[in-house]
């Protein structure tokens, strides 16, 4: 029963005979305050019957809205109703309306996690809001998130969540790209991170030092297996990707600051979400461009990105990055 305007001044209204102490109302002393209240708000409103407000009232004492207690007294051969515990208001209820339309906002946020076993209880809880409180109806999305809930893996996300969680060893099975079927191997998964709308899990292999990078959507199978789980010891995750771009982080390296040079249509975009963390102005002239500065550890997804930017950008230094992105530049021409 969503909660338009005229029923929350019904509600509004009952809740303030119920709670008063001075005054004694009946059904019929109950459906005038109604409807007093209604022409009140709009002249030209027809009210409501009896039938509506006995449903106002079940509706009321129901588990989808306040779930309050009202006491139906006899005298005589009529009824006079009121609170059981008359300091009572849903004014003063946990929830109100406002506060449950910030709340579904929140929610519509967290739903964002659709897939793990611990946010189950947002799905539980969203149908609850929307009839308590009107949240359903004719609603428009106002928030987009760059995500596709149709990429493969995705179902994998939850168990993997909870394998890190509770330190279970798993088994995977796993195709890369240059393999033609997939192989089995066992991860202690330590992280899950997201870049560019897909999901990698971090952990150390079996037989591996070096940690290993899997990518969701290349996962065939997940299963869980009785071993001893080895503990992060070494990777500190808060940090692990402050000095590169996406992913990649080849052991031993260190970052090197690369010059960069963008056309100057391309400044504003550069300026106001910049590449990296580390990005500093060098220099910027409307007709000359922006010259800037990132301190990295070059790696795949840095060439790519520089790459997907084409002639708006010129790698002005170091030398060997200049010429490997016009070597892969060539490459990809030809392939072409």
């Amino acid at each position: 029963m969503p909660i338009n305007k005229d029923a929350y001044i019904r509600y509004i209204t009952l809740d303030k005979c119920f709670r008063n102490t001075g005054r004694r109302y009946f059904i019929d002393d109950l459906l005038e305050e109604c409807n007093k209240t209604l022409r009140e708000d709009n002249p030209n409103s027809k009210g409501i019957q009896l039938r509506q407000l006995y449903d106002d009232i079940k509706f009321m004492e129901s588990e989808e809205a306040w779930f309050v207690s009202i006491k139906r007294e006899k005298e005589g051969r009529r009824t006079h109703y009121h609170y059981e515990d008359t300091s009572f208001s849903i004014n003063n209820s946990k929830i109100n309306e406002a506060e449950a339309e910030q709340i579904k906002s929140a929610l519509q946020v967290l739903s964002r996690f659709k897939g793990m076993p611990q946010f189950t209880w947002v799905e539980e809880i969203v149908p609850k809001l929307q009839q308590a409180f009107g949240l359903s109806g004719n609603e428009t999305e106002i928030m987009g998130f760059e995500s596709n809930q149709y990429l493969k893996g995705l179902k994998f996300l939850g168990t993997l969540f909870n394998a890190i969680l509770y330190k279970k060893v798993l088994e995977i099975e796993y195709q890369s790209f240059k393999s033609d079927v997939p192989k089995k191997s066992k991860i202690h998964p330590y992280y899950l991170k997201q870049y560019n709308n897909r999901w990698y899990l971090f952990g150390k292999s079996t037989g591996f030092e070096r940690i290993s990078v899997r990518s969701l959507d290349r996962i065939v199978s997940v299963k869980e297996v009785d071993e001893n789980y080895i503990e992060n010891t070494e990777y500190d995750f808060s940090e692990f990707f402050e000095d590169i771009i996406g992913i990649t982080k080849e052991k031993g390296k260190e970052p090197e600051i690369i010059e960069l040079h963008f056309i100057s249509k391309k400044a504003p975009y550069i300026l106001t979400k910049p590449i990296h963390g580390s990005q500093k102005r060098k220099s910027f002239d409307k007709d000359a461009g922006l010259t800037i500065t990132i301190e990295v550890i070059p790696n795949y997804e840095l060439k790519s990105l520089l790459l997907s930017f084409g002639n708006e950008v010129k790698v002005v230094s170091p030398n060997w990055l200049q010429q490997e992105l016009k070597e892969m530049t060539t490459i990809r021409i030809v392939s072409q």
